[in-house]
């Protein structure tokens, strides 16, 4: 028996793959198949299994297509109905893997339909929980996101999530492995940790949610401090439930190559949103007008998903030559399948035909420092609350990337003002949507808040709730 965890950090995401005795099984799948082909192939071993522990808001499962490649049935647990063929099983129903044995834990809470999935060794012994986002390192699964689908509340989907966990998971052995869906950087919960394997064991004496004293300070625990999820989540999770495009079509269609000539026309006719996935800096210094830059090196799909409302938008990729295909992959993982092209020659090819260019003013934090004036001077903040409650420049104003199209219009277009956020990242995504709006009275800084800090501008960890823009 092997267990191999396929961890893909900008989603902050497992997926895992399961032989034994020349069967495998995988749970979760990413959406690109061709890996777990490849890997099939190389190991000689035969899919048996297609696990999945519930219908994902986050990203897009690879379940149908890696089903449909290798005639190996998709399983869910019980209440969930999907719209393709599938086997619902039932609470505690074992499936025979090779050697071993892989049983059903149905645990709803999360979603109605979500399931882990206990792995009985050869001497069946149970030896590890595919605990999916029921239970994380650290925290479980968020309880409000299938509140409408269940006709329920948060609280009681997090009382029935309380009885899954400690009726069906805590009396496990401490012994157990625990491989979760998610670690820290997910927007399916709020507290997880980094590590992204651990004993039960050590959750029992670590995780919060673990130690409430009854249901009633459960409920209030795991519910407190939720922020709302993503607008794409709803989305990703009627994909998974109802079926989608293969992804060699959708990766087909991305990686044609337009001309400048074609570029413009697509963009016109089609009103496609244009995204540069160059680094900030390289996107300051220059780009096409009304384009917003999300970087391919970050996190660069869970922010398309924040900020991009319509996961059918057309879409025109800018890239650095070489990362179109990464970048029409990344984006199907969160379900942005109308990817219509990209810019042959990436953005030297605009520049070069004489088109119109446009750039932002970023600064460095040397000259922020010794232009602006606290009290005076206005300085939005674009990172997360608790990073700005942990530290920020004295008087800044705290607007999260996030909910920028909330504030946007808060901001007045004839007053300049400061913009950053941790390292340049967020900020510059924050700066193109702004630019593209109309809004160019601003000073983007290079480096964000950890450059900031290095200065003498003052600082302070003091939090004013009441400041508004």
């Amino acid at each position: 028996m092997k267990i191999e965890q396929i961890y893909t950090g900008c989603l902050a995401q497992g997926a895992y793959y399961i032989t034994s005795n020349g069967e495998a099984a995988i749970i979760d799948p990413l959406r690109e198949t061709k890996p777990y082909l490849e890997r099939l192939e190389k190991d000689n071993v035969k899919l048996k299994y297609i696990f999945e522990t519930h219908f994902h808001a986050d990203f897009v499962s690879g379940h149908i297509d890696l089903s449909k490649a290798t005639g190996a049935p998709i399983i869910y647990g019980p209440k969930a109905q999907p719209e393709f063929d599938a086997i619902i099983a039932e609470d505690r129903q074992i499936f025979e893997l090779g050697n071993v044995k892989i049983e059903v834990l149905h645990t709803p809470g999360h979603t109605m339909e979500s399931s882990c999935y206990l792995l009985h060794d050869e001497s069946d012994k149970k030896v590890a929980l595919f605990s999916g986002d029921t239970l994380f390192l650290g925290d479980v699964g968020r309880p409000d996101l299938a509140q409408k689908a269940a006709h329920m509340t948060q609280e009681e989907l997090a009382g029935m999530l309380y009885e899954s966990l400690y009726t069906k998971i805590l009396p496990l052995p401490d012994d157990v492995t625990v491989y979760p869906a998610h670690g820290a950087g997910s927007a399916c919960g709020k507290n997880m940790m980094k590590e992204t394997v651990d004993s039960l064991g050590n959750q029992k004496q670590v995780n919060y949610a673990l130690k409430q004293p009854d249901k009633e300070s459960f409920i209030k625990a795991v519910t407190d401090g939720l922020l709302p999820p993503p607008q794409y989540f709803g989305m990703n999770v009627a994909m998974n439930k109802k079926g989608y495009d293969s992804f060699e079509e959708v990766l087909n269609n991305g990686m044609k190559a337009l001309s400048v000539e074609e570029f413009e026309t697509v963009a016109e006719s089609t009103g496609a949103l244009i995204l540069d996935t160059r680094k900030s800096g390289e996107f300051a210094r220059g780009f096409i007008p009304q384009s917003i830059n999300i970087g391919l090196k970050g996190d660069f799909a869970p922010w398309v998903g924040a900020m991009i409302v319509d996961v059918k938008q057309p879409i025109l990729l800018v890239t650095d030559e070489g990362t179109e295909e990464e970048a029409v992959t990344r984006l199907s993982r969160v379900g942005f399948d109308n990817v219509l092209g990209h810019l042959a020659g990436g953005f030297a090819a605009w520049a070069q035909s004489d088109q119109e260019v446009d750039t932002i003013n970023r600064i460095t934090p040397e000259q922020f420092a010794s232009e602006v004036k606290i009290g005076e001077d206005k300085v939005i903040d674009v990172r997360k609350e608790g990073e700005y409650a942990a530290e920020h420049v004295d008087e800044a104003y705290s607007k999260p990337l996030a909910y920028i199209n909330d504030w946007v219009k808060d901001i007045n277009n004839d007053e300049h003002f400061y913009l950053h956020c941790a390292g340049g990242y967020r900020s510059m995504i924050a700066a193109s949507i702004l630019q593209s709006r109309g809004y160019r009275n601003f000073s983007e800084v290079d480096g964000g808040f950890g450059a900031i800090a290095k200065t003498e501008v003052p600082k302070t960890d003091f939090v004013c709730q009441s400041k508004v823009l």
